[in-house]
């Protein structure tokens, strides 16, 4: 596969890494429902055999399971030939359908590298992000300053914040070098083109996007029909861009993004993966998956370029939807 530098870190990872959220399982709010923990060692170790070089999990993904199950598909791999693990600190999430809590205190955020640390079964984790900015009241200058305190220990490797804006992105990196960042990006949630992707290309800051595909809203596989087989434990079920009017918005992206990847011999979900990587700034898309099948769905996604024609299409039809907000095509 493809790789991109990532970065000012000298690192190169493959254009798209296996998410690792939905196969955290039940157990908090945000689940996508019951996974099948064997079929997911399996996705991980297809992934990995197909290109991949690196993983993205995080602590509250099923309240440490996600971490559990990537360590489980690992285990057999050499770790000279194992891909990169990122994983995330800062969601404190409890057990069943309440809100996680946003924790910044430096005490819980080295009990959470400890934790993550024992259930990946590793010395170092490659890259360490904060989730979320804190709720708790810990200044941003806090928090950043005890992950940078975790690199300097080699508890990780580098650190990044994921779901922060330019201004706190600004504000951390005044403090300690910012390595990686991981926003939300997709044809259907544009905003990161505004401003956070200008702020890491002008810094030298790697970019692993979130949601390229909209949590399977680009795939092609998903309409209202779809939406209304999904378990009650699954959270998209009943989320605006699931629903009514927005989900008919969302969809009229998607059957563009289909025509764009029947002209090049791909999938919709290929085509919307590879609109993410046409931006200048992204290193890397994240792709969840839960089955060897899914990954095959979406893994040549990877290798596809879209020309300036193709870029043209997808904004037509977000412009004639209405769908999300933000910049519709990338500067040539």
């Amino acid at each position: 596969m493809k790789q991109n530098a990532f970065g000012s870190t000298g690192l190169s990872i493959s254009r798209v890494g296996l998410g690792a959220w939905a196969i955290g399982g039940l157990g908090w709010k945000y689940a996508w429902g019951a996974q099948d923990d064997a079929s997911s060692v399996s996705a991980i170790r297809h992934a990995i055999d197909s290109g991949v070089s690196w993983i993205d999990t995080a602590a509250c993904y099923g309240r440490g399971h996600s971490e559990e199950i990537v360590a489980r598909a690992l285990a057999p791999i050499p770790r000279t030939e194992r891909p990169l693990v990122f994983t995330k600190c800062g969601v404190i999430a409890p057990e069943g359908s309440g809100d996680p809590a946003l924790v910044g205190a430096p005490a819980s955020i080295r009990r959470e590298v400890e934790d993550s640390l024992r259930r990946l079964a590793t010395d170092a984790i490659d890259l360490y992000f904060m989730h979320w900015p804190a709720q708790d009241g810990t200044p941003l200058e806090e928090y950043w300053g005890t992950l940078a305190e975790l690199r300097a220990a080699g508890k990780v490797r580098f650190i990044g914040l994921s779901n922060h804006d330019p201004e706190q992105l600004a504000r951390a990196h005044a403090v300690a070098r910012v390595d990686a960042i991981q926003p939300p990006f997709s044809a259907l949630k544009r905003e990161t083109a505004a401003g956070i992707l200008p702020w890491a290309a002008e810094n030298g800051v790697g970019v692993v996007v979130y949601s390229p595909m909209q949590s399977g809203l680009l795939t092609g596989a998903i309409d209202a029909a779809r939406v209304a087989t999904f378990p009650a434990n699954d959270w998209r079920r009943d989320h605006e861009d699931f629903t009514g009017e927005m989900l008919e918005r969302n969809l009229a992206v998607t059957r563009a993004l289909a025509e764009v990847g029947r002209r090049h011999g791909r999938s919709a979900g290929e085509a919307a993966l590879a609109w993410v990587l046409g931006w200048r700034g992204v290193s890397g898309a994240i792709v969840g998956a839960r089955s060897a099948a899914q990954v095959d769905g979406w893994i040549g996604g990877g290798e596809l370029e879209l020309d300036a024609a193709d870029f043209a299409a997808v904004a037509a039809a977000i412009e004639g939807a209405r769908a999300g907000a933000g910049p519709v095509t990338p500067a040539r």
